[in-house]
C-alpha cells in the first residue's frame, strides 16, 4: 500500500510558483481612491499594459482608514528594512530590528495578506522580500469638480 495520497485535488506545492520565474513590475503603488477611480485607473493600467508598457502593480484601499491601519510607523519600518537589506529569515529580521519574532511574523504576513511582502521558501526558514524596486503611497484629495458631477457644498 503506497503512502501517497489517493485523492486528485494538487498539493499547495503545485502552486507555489518560484519567486525567480514571476516578472514584476518595478513599482507598486498603494492607492487610497474610491471604487468607481480605482476600476477606471485599473481599466486604465490592463489598456497600457496591453500596448507593452510597463504598468504597476496597485493595492487599492477604498478607505483610507484601512491603508492607515495597515502602514503603522513599524510596518512601514519594516517594509523598507526589507527592501533595502533582505532577511534570511524572519527571525533574522527580527533579531536585527530588535523586535519581538512573532509581533514581526504577524506584521508580515498581514503586508503579504496586501500583496506587499513576499515569502520565498528555503529549508525551514521563511525568507520576505519585495519584489518591487519601489513602493509609491499615495493618497488623493481634491475639490469635486465643477462640472456638475458633484455638488460643492456651501459654505
Amino acid at each position: 500500500m503506497s503512502d501517497e495520497p489517493t485523492d486528485t485535488e494538487p498539493t499547495h506545492d503545485e502552486f507555489t510558483t518560484d519567486p525567480e520565474e514571476i516578472e514584476y513590475p518595478s513599482t507598486l503603488r498603494i492607492t487610497s481612491l474610491p471604487a468607481e477611480q480605482a476600476q477606471t485607473a485599473a481599466i486604465e493600467r490592463a489598456e497600457r499594459w496591453e500596448q507593452g508598457e510597463e504598468v504597476p502593480h496597485v493595492v487599492n484601499f477604498e478607505d483610507r482608514s484601512r491603508l492607515r491601519q495597515l502602514l503603522t510607523d513599524r510596518r512601514m519600518e519594516l517594509l523598507e528594512e526589507v527592501m533595502e537589506h533582505p532577511p534570511e529569515s524572519i527571525r533574522a529580521l527580527a533579531d536585527r530590528l530588535d523586535r519581538d519574532v512573532h509581533d514581526v511574523h504577524d506584521d508580515l504576513y498581514l503586508l503579504a495578506d496586501h500583496g506587499i511582502v513576499h515569502f520565498e521558501e528555503g529549508g525551514r526558514a521563511k525568507k520576505p522580500y519585495v519584489p518591487y524596486d519601489t513602493v509609491r503611497i499615495e493618497v488623493e484629495f481634491g475639490l469635486p469638480r465643477g462640472d456638475g458631477s458633484e455638488s460643492a457644498a456651501s459654505a
